[in-house]
């Protein structure tokens, strides 16, 4: 007998989701009964140019923002049911982020960036130390746990930023132009890093971009054009 192959999971589901955005007296529609399911494990880039929603369109899956009408589902759950404070919990516990100007305290060294994260979840310190040694041993900083990160360079804090994004253990990625700040070399190297820490451990991930290198990393490239998802050929992966 064959043995079959379980069913794909959707890790986050949308449906007919539309959010307007008011431009003086008018309204201006962003995002226009967008309907879209991504599956756990998978690379999503949602590509689109600066102004399109690819931000809003984020903002609406962590919930962080919330839509005029339709819903964001993350694993089963339906985030527009949820209040502020839910969503907030929510959020915390099972989404990781990674922006394109990092979004680092500058004021805490790389190790208590992480430390910050984990103990917003409530991770016993023993722990949350064996994520923090785990984590910058894996992006390559763990003789950079002292520093602060005002003297590391950007392909350094975007490290940073991914081991801060990864280190409560989210079930779902949202990452806003990654690469943006960063130049090509330095880019190579980080998506290289993304793509197999994220592959390693299975996550789902959503990558709004420009960039038709960072959506040759991913499984599945929609573009967003005049408020709709549309799909792009299958990506073929990096080679």
């Amino acid at each position: 007998m064959k043995t079959q192959k379980p069913s794909p999971v959707v890790q986050v589901r949308l449906k007919q989701l539309t959010r307007n955005y008011a431009e003086g007296l008018q309204q201006h529609c962003v995002l226009d009964r967008v309907s879209a399911e991504f599956l756990q494990g998978h690379s999503v880039a949602i590509r689109g140019r600066s102004g399109s929603g690819k931000s809003t369109l984020l903002n609406l899956i962590s919930g962080i923002d919330t839509p005029d009408s339709g819903q964001v589902e993350v694993a089963g759950l339906n985030l527009t049911q949820m209040d502020e404070r839910q969503r907030t919990l929510f959020r915390r516990e099972h989404i990781g982020f990674i922006y394109q100007s990092f979004n680092l305290l500058p004021t805490l060294t790389v190790a208590d960036n992480l430390r910050l994260v984990l103990e917003l979840n409530h991770v016993p310190a023993m722990e949350s130390n064996r994520r923090m040694f785990e984590l910058l041993e894996a992006v390559g900083l763990a003789d950079r746990s002292e520093s602060y990160p005002d003297i590391l360079s950007g392909g350094e804090r975007q490290r940073v930023a991914i081991a801060r994004a990864l280190c409560h253990e989210p079930s779902l990625l949202l990452a806003d132009e990654p690469t943006g700040n960063l130049d090509d070399r330095t880019a190579q190297e980080v998506l290289d890093l993304l793509d197999r820490l994220v592959r390693q451990t299975g996550r789902t991930m959503i990558v709004a971009t420009h960039s038709a290198t960072v959506s040759a990393y991913c499984d599945q490239v929609l573009e967003l054009h005049d408020g709709r998802l549309a799909p792009l050929p299958e990506a073929a992966g990096p080679t």
